[in-house]
């Protein structure tokens, strides 16, 4: 079999890129593009229960489309994540709702005051959290799902000044500071895409030498 190309269920390139930079460090070449490659993501009503659900929802749509169109001869897999954030004291929420936690259209830091309100009052031991990462991997005769998480501590207040989302209030386990403060390359190492990546390349590394020696 050609070497797939994986086609991210995303417009996002920062999605996309981080991806990519995770697959290439852990030693697997493939190209891996985001649906901006194929004219764009289809609507999807992300209205499962579970990160691994709407993860599928969004994997399917983008999949049914890339099986309708030529696209230049090439073996085409599509990868969709869905990852939020889970708070022990708010019962796992935001969750499922983490990009919308502050309602429809909600920015970072709109989702950020309301957690904070949340939270208000919590003392350290149950500021516990996670955030998850769920990928799914779907082509002809792929079915595949790779789940990641980094536990750590919400904080009281944001601090740094770099990436999005959570990332200011989220301090992961063995660090005082939070993704924000970190930068890229620390949290691109250690965070719960970068481990879900790592199951998807050992899974890739195996599959596709298979397919090599035939």
């Amino acid at each position: 079999m050609n070497t797939p190309r994986i086609i991210v269920a995303t417009g996002n390139a920062h999605k996309t890129e981080e991806i990519a930079a995770a697959l290439e460090r852990a030693g697997v070449s493939i190209e891996v593009v985001s649906a901006k490659a194929v004219g764009g993501m289809p609507e999807v009503e992300e209205n499962a229960n579970t990160f691994a659900g709407n993860a599928r929802l969004k994997a399917e749509a983008l999949h049914r489309k890339v099986k309708e169109q030529a696209l230049d001869g090439k073996v085409n897999w599509v990868l969709a994540d869905d990852s939020g954030l889970e708070v022990d004291a708010l019962d796992g929420a935001p969750g499922i709702y983490s990009a919308r936690y502050a309602g429809a259209g909600a920015t970072d830091a709109d989702n950020n005051a309301k957690l904070l309100k949340a939270l208000e009052g919590k003392p350290p031991h149950e500021r516990g959290a996670r955030f998850v990462c769920t990928l799914v991997l779907l082509g002809d005769g792929v079915d595949e799902i790779f789940a990641g998480h980094c536990p750590g501590q919400m904080l009281d207040s944001p601090a740094g000044d770099t990436g999005f989302g959570y990332d200011p209030l989220f301090a992961p386990d063995g660090y005082e500071e939070t993704f924000a403060q970190l930068g890229s390359a620390v949290k691109d190492s250690i965070s719960h895409r970068a481990h879900a990546c790592q199951l998807l390349a050992k899974w890739l590394r195996e599959n596709l030498a298979a397919d090599e020696r035939g």
